[in-house]
């Protein structure tokens, strides 16, 4: 084959592969939630969905797949065909943590998936049921020292921050806290609300309305800084416990292999929404920062997330079950 023909030939492919971008999407995108409606995940990933299918001119179809601490919804992506119309909500336990707290694991959150960018970051809040007598951190602590393994702590599943943020809690506290999970924020918030749990360290968006309403009690956030969704809440660092920090985050992942030229495309989609004033005032109103970042940027932050998670995991002796 001659030097011309191979280059006519690498043309045409290119051509091809350009056309083919140019065309995406040309039906609907499936846009996996690992976990139930009403949490703070399926807020996040309804806000961009909306926008996106305008942007794009196609139907986004959120389907939420909770479970495994968000391994199920996370598993079907990542065996997905790599054609940019199924992507991921993800989020820091299957993204990060999962991987030290599961025996096995069903797929690998780096070679499997390929990261689109960083969508937004929230602090948990520590709340608690109004019956449990406490008004701040240092009173919830002394309780728990006085009543070891009396108080349950609500999560939305194995491995998930809520989870660790408090496994952690009780590690740097020195106290026992009994941990039961849910298949999701929303399940874990009914029961708190319902008093079968008493306190939850959760994701802002689905907590705060019942702060609001008075239905649960607020005692600090999880951030290095104060929130300014409720800036009258301290911190837990600032409260108790000085080097405590739990932040969820969640970001937007295609299965690996997918087309670079799609990857920028949606990059650049999804970036622009998070910047769209009525999209920052409504997360922000959630609790949560919009963010937005390169593809690069998303993979390196994941990887120093599971170093960081890996060593709290192991420090608490933290397993799922």
């Amino acid at each position: 084959m001659t030097l011309r023909r191979c280059a006519l030939l690498l043309a045409a492919a290119c051509a091809a592969t350009a056309a083919h971008a140019d065309v995406y999407p040309s039906k609907p995108i499936r846009f996996v939630v690992a976990f139930p409606p009403g949490g703070g995940t399926d807020i996040i990933a309804r806000s961009i969905a909306q926008k996106l299918g305008e942007r794009l001119e196609q139907q986004i179809v959120v389907d939420n797949r909770p479970g495994a601490g968000g391994n199920i919804g996370t598993d079907i992506v990542a065996k997905s065909a790599p054609d940019g119309y199924t992507m991921l909500m993800g989020s820091a336990g299957p993204l990060a943590i999962n991987a030290s707290l599961f025996a096995t694991m069903p797929f690998d959150p780096v070679r499997d998936l390929a990261p689109v960018t960083l969508a937004a970051s929230t602090p948990n809040v520590l709340v608690v049921h109004p019956s449990l007598k406490v008004a701040t951190v240092k009173d919830l602590i002394a309780l728990a020292r006085a009543k070891p393994g009396a108080i349950n702590f609500a999560s939305s599943g194995h491995g998930t921050p809520a989870h660790l943020a408090g496994e952690l809690f009780g590690s740097m506290a020195g106290v026992k806290l009994v941990h039961v999970p849910y298949k999701g924020a929303a399940p874990a918030l009914a029961d708190l609300l319902g008093g079968q749990v008493q306190i939850m360290f959760s994701t802002m968006p689905p907590a705060l309305p019942h702060v609001r309403d008075g239905k649960l009690r607020a005692l600090a956030v999880t951030s290095a800084k104060r929130s300014p969704a409720m800036p009258e809440l301290p911190t837990v660092d600032e409260a108790a416990l000085p080097g405590f920090e739990a932040n969820t985050w969640h970001g937007v992942v295609l299965p690996a292999g997918a087309q670079a030229a799609i990857v920028a495309r949606l990059n650049r989609e999804i970036v622009a929404i998070l910047h769209m004033p009525d999209v920052v005032e409504r997360l922000s109103n959630q609790g949560a920062e919009p963010v937005g970042s390169t593809p690069e940027e998303f993979a390196a932050y994941i990887k120093s997330e599971t170093v960081k998670w890996a060593k709290v995991v192991r420090d608490s002796g933290a397993k799922a079950e």
